[in-house]
């Protein structure tokens, strides 16, 4: 299957999403509801069922660093830009660089990974690097402006590995990988079942919260506690839209191909890093902004966007580099 005719289907079922939605049976709470099966069963199913199978010698460092820097270079260069640029208070600027780097590996990570890639062996990478080393950070930034006394609770912050359910699974793929262990045929072929179903409920999701004004929901497993909310600031303009969208959709992606050039990464360790790299805003960028009450309408509208727009940007780098 070519490149381009990977994405087909990636194209189809997203529009059937969005389709069903707005005129169809599904209704307003389809995004909601189908997101929240993909992110607490499909998806852990279809990551630990991956990793599980897959021996640890597998895992590449290099490709996990490349992806990295692009990551932190672009966060980094988002957060300070927050400022910088358009004088963003420091509370918003952490949200603002998310915005920028933080990828989606759930809802359109996998549909991208099985189709263009073949596996998700390399996007369960991306998604421990994200929640375990990414999320802290920009958590602790936020608890420390958003308490009066600057205070940070590292409890919840530490918990979250296990509150996750893709990250659980993930730890629990790779432990079982390096255990050796094999689960009872019965179990292997439910969660089989249940992670076949992942990549075409995401994609639908993904078209329906395309129709949604906003993405609304909060996952469980990644609920923030309420915090005091700053005063809300001047709404996103189109001008920090564009650089958030052009941060995600193209320098990101760019720094990840230079990077892997540079650790002489293989045709198919660089096209995953760039093509990962290249994925959109993931929707919790906007949960925790407005958890935490700041930067919500350029979240809101950065989702959006770079969402819609990453099924042909995504699909473009892919067919460079194949």
């Amino acid at each position: 299957m070519s490149l381009v005719s990977a994405f087909v289907p990636i194209w189809i079922l997203t529009a059937v999403g969005y389709a069903a939605c707005r005129w169809g049976p599904l209704g307003e709470g389809a995004a909601s509801v189908l997101g929240r099966f993909v992110f607490q069963l499909a998806m852990p199913a279809a990551l630990f069922l991956a990793l599980s199978r897959m021996p640890l010698s597998v895992f590449d460092g290099r490709s996990l660093l490349a992806f990295a820097v692009s990551t932190v270079a672009v966060v980094g260069f988002g957060w300070v830009g927050a400022s910088w640029l358009f004088g963003r208070r420091p509370g918003e600027r952490p949200i603002w660089g998310m915005a920028a780097g933080y990828v989606n590996s759930a809802n359109l990570g996998i549909p991208i990974a099985t189709q263009v890639l073949g596996n998700v062996s390399f996007l369960a990478e991306v998604v421990l690097l994200q929640v375990l080393v990414v999320t802290p950070v920009i958590l602790v930034a936020l608890d420390r402006h958003s308490d009066p006394a600057g205070r940070v609770r590292v409890r919840r912050i530490a918990s979250l590995p296990i509150r996750n359910p893709v990250i659980l699974a993930s730890l629990l793929g790779v432990a079982c990988s390096a255990a050796g262990l094999r689960l009872p045929s019965a179990a292997g072929a439910s969660l089989t079942l249940l992670s076949a179903a992942a990549v075409p409920a995401a994609l639908v999701a993904l078209g329906a919260s395309l129709h949604a004004p906003a993405p609304t929901r909060v996952e469980p497993a990644e609920r923030v506690e309420p915090a005091e909310r700053v005063e809300p600031a001047e709404p996103a303009g189109l001008a920090e839209l564009a650089v958030i969208t052009m941060l995600k959709l193209v320098a990101q992606p760019v720094v990840a191909y230079v990077t892997g050039l540079a650790l002489h990464l293989s045709a198919p360790q660089l096209l995953a890093v760039v093509v990962c790299a290249g994925l959109p805003t993931a929707q919790n960028t906007f949960i925790y902004s407005q958890e935490y009450g700041v930067g919500e309408a350029v979240t809101n509208r950065a989702v959006l966007v770079t969402t819609t727009l990453s099924l042909a940007t995504v699909a473009g780098a892919a067919t460079l580099l194949g």
